[in-house]
C-alpha cells in the first residue's frame, strides 16, 4: 500500500486554509479538495487534486453529490487493522489522514433579510457532515478539523511530532460532533418553526436545540455545596459576560456573574453616563450624571449602606476620576465597556476588585436572545423584556399632568423599575434613585420599604411601579412621604379608585399599559 499522506479539504469558511495547506504540503501531504475550496488553495499556490479526478466520478446534481464516494469514505473510515488495510489496498483506495471541513452557512443564510425557504434548503449540507462524522468516528487514526482557530495548533503539532497525538485527535473528534450537532439543531429549530412549509415562522419551534460552550468551571454555585460552570452561547451577539475580559481580581463566582449580568442589563437602558450598584440581583442605587464619576457618586449616595460589597455596572468607560471614586468603597466587581490605562493603574491597588470589560454596549435587545429558565422536567422560554414605552407617550389619568422635571424623573424610574424584582417600586429624584422596594409579596409593603429607604429624600420624588396598584393604599403611603408623581401600567379593576387617590393628594399619574414583572 502506498504511504502517501493525504488530507481532504472542503470548507465554507475559507479563512486560514491556504496557510494550513502550505504547511501540510511541506510535510508531504497530498491535498484533495472540491470546488471553491480547491480554487482558493490553487490561488494560494497550494497544489491540489480535485476530488472528481481522485474518484474518477464527476460532481453531479448541481454539486449536490461530490464527496459521497467509497474512495473518499473508505479512505476516512478504514481502521488501522490488518483486515481494513488489506481491503482498501485491494480496492486501490488510499488512506486519508486529515479531514478539514466546515459546513454550508445555513445559519448565516436564514439570518439574512429576504432569504427564501428555497435558499435555506439549499444551504443544508449533506456531504460535509458525513465526512466530519466519519472522521470523528475514526479518531484513532484520522484527525478532523472544523474550526479555523485550530489550524495553527494542528499544523504546529504535525511539524513538531510528525503526527497528531491520540489526545489531540480525540479532542478534535469531540469538537467535530459538537459542530455537526449545532448545525443539525439549527436546521431542526428553523424547520419545525415553519410547520406549513411556506417559510413563515411560528413563535417557537417544536424542537429547541441550543448549544453552549464551556467558558470555565466556577468555584461553586449559589452556595458552596453546589457545583457550577459558565457556558457561552455560540450564536449570541452583543456584550456578554460569557465573552468578557477580566482585568484583575479573584475568579468570578456564580453570584458575581448573576449580579454583573443584572448590572449590565440595567445600564444598557441609558444612553447618558449611567451607573448602578447591584446587591442580590436588585439595584440599590442607580443614577445618571454629567460623567461616569458623577453618575457613580450619585448611585452610591442613593443607599451607601447597601452599596458596601456591591457590584457596579457602568454605561461608559472607567476613567481615572471614576477609578478614584471606586477605590473609596469596598466593592466586589465592576462591569464596564472599557477601562482607561490610567484607571487600570489606579485600581491595581485594589487587587481583589474584579474588573470586567464587555466592550461597546449598544442598544439593548438587538441580539434577539431568549430568556431560558429550567423548571422540574422542562424549560421555560420567553423573549427578553426589551420593550420600554416612553413615559412621554403614557396616558395621563389624573387631573394634574406631570411637570417636565417630573416627566424626566418618571422616565428614569420607569427604566430602572423593570430591573427590580417584583413587586417592584422605585423612588427617584433628579436622575437618581432615592429608594427601592423589591420582591415583596404585597405591593404596599414594597412602597413602604422604598419610602423608608428614601427618608426625607422621598419628598418631591416620583414613583414607578412595575405593575398596577391593586388598591389605593400604595398611593396613600407614597403621598404621605411627599411623592408628587407616579408611573404605573394600570389595568386594575380598581384603577378608578387608585386614580382618585392620586387626585385627592395632588399627585400626577401616568399609565403606560405595559407591565414589567421580573421574577
Amino acid at each position: 500500500m502506498t504511504t502517501q499522506r493525504r488530507a481532504l479539504f472542503s470548507v465554507s469558511d475559507k479563512r486560514g486554509i491556504v496557510e494550513l495547506g502550505r504547511a501540510l504540503r511541506r510535510l508531504g501531504f497530498e491535498i484533495l479538495s472540491t470546488g471553491g475550496t480547491a480554487r482558493a488553495l490553487a490561488g494560494g499556490d497550494v497544489p491540489v487534486v480535485d476530488v472528481s479526478a481522485y474518484t474518477a466520478f464527476p460532481e453531479i446534481l448541481d454539486g449536490r453529490v461530490k464527496t459521497l464516494h467509497p474512495r473518499i469514505h473508505a479512505g476516512i473510515l478504514a481502521r488501522p487493522t490488518r483486515e481494513h488495510l488489506a481491503e482498501v489496498e485491494r480496492h486501490g483506495i488510499g488512506l486519508i489522514e486529515l479531514v478539514v471541513v466546515n459546513l454550508y452557512p445555513f445559519r448565516e443564510t436564514v439570518a439574512r433579510p429576504g432569504a427564501t425557504f428555497e435558499d435555506a434548503i439549499e444551504q443544508i449540507d449533506v456531504g460535509g457532515p458525513t465526512m466530519v462524522r466519519a472522521a470523528a468516528k475514526n479518531w484513532e487514526r484520522v484527525g478532523v478539523v472544523v474550526e479555523p482557530a485550530d489550524y495553527d495548533a494542528v499544523a504546529g503539532e504535525l511539524e513538531r511530532r510528525g503526527e497528531l497525538s491520540d489526545a489531540t485527535r480525540r479532542a478534535l473528534s469531540g469538537k467535530a460532533f459538537a459542530h455537526t450537532a449545532a448545525y443539525d439543531g439549527a436546521i431542526a429549530n428553523w424547520l419545525t418553526a415553519r410547520k406549513d412549509g411556506d417559510g413563515q415562522p411560528s413563535a417557537f419551534s417544536e424542537t429547541l436545540t441550543l448549544q453552549w460552550k464551556l467558558v470555565q468551571t466556577l468555584r461553586y454555585g449559589e452556595n458552596p455545596h453546589q457545583q457550577a460552570a459558565l457556558y457561552r452561547h455560540e450564536g449570541a451577539a452583543g456584550p456578554s459576560l460569557a465573552g468578557a475580559r477580566q482585568w484583575q481580581g479573584k475568579e468570578l463566582s456564580y453570584n458575581n456573574l448573576m449580579d454583573l449580568d443584572a448590572a449590565l442589563a440595567l445600564v444598557q437602558e441609558f444612553g447618558a453616563p449611567a451607573a448602578c450598584i447591584i446587591k442580590h440581583s436588585n439595584p440599590c442605587g442607580v443614577a445618571v450624571g454629567i460623567d461616569a464619576a458623577d453618575a457613580f457618586r450619585r448611585a452610591r449616595a442613593a443607599d451607601p449602606q447597601s452599596a458596601f460589597g456591591g457590584i457596579v455596572g457602568l454605561a461608559i468607560e472607567v476613567d481615572a476620576a471614576l477609578a478614584r471614586e471606586l477605590s473609596e468603597t469596598f466593592l466586589e466587581a465592576v462591569v464596564a465597556p472599557s477601562y482607561s490605562t490610567q484607571a487600570l493603574e489606579l485600581l491595581a491597588a485594589k487587587r481583589n476588585l474584579r474588573l470586567v470589560e464587555v466592550g461597546s454596549l449598544g442598544p439593548i435587545g438587538l441580539d434577539g436572545a431568549l430568556d431560558l429558565r429550567s423548571v422540574a422536567g422542562g424549560l421555560l422560554v420567553q423573549s427578553r423584556d426589551t420593550a420600554l414605552r416612553s413615559v412621554a407617550d403614557a396616558r395621563v389619568a389624573t387631573r394634574r399632568a406631570p411637570t417636565p422635571a417630573e416627566l424626566r424623573d418618571l422616565d428614569f424610574a420607569w427604566r430602572v423599575v423593570k430591573h427590580v424584582k417584583s413587586n417592584a417600586i422605585v423612588l427617584a429624584k433628579g436622575g437618581a434613585t432615592v429608594g427601592v422596594g423589591a420582591g415583596q409579596m404585597s405591593r404596599v409593603d414594597s412602597v413602604r420599604i422604598a419610602v423608608e429607604k428614601a427618608g426625607d429624600a422621598a419628598r418631591g420624588a416620583v414613583l414607578a411601579s412595575d405593575a398596577f396598584f391593586p388598591f389605593r393604599d400604595g398611593v396613600d403611603v407614597a403621598a404621605a412621604s411627599g411623592v408628587t408623581a407616579v408611573v404605573q401600567p394600570g389595568g386594575s379593576v380598581r384603577d378608578a379608585e387608585v386614580v382618585q387617590a392620586a387626585d385627592e393628594h395632588g399627585i400626577a399619574m401616568a399609565l403606560t399599559d405595559e407591565r414589567h414583572f421580573r421574577h
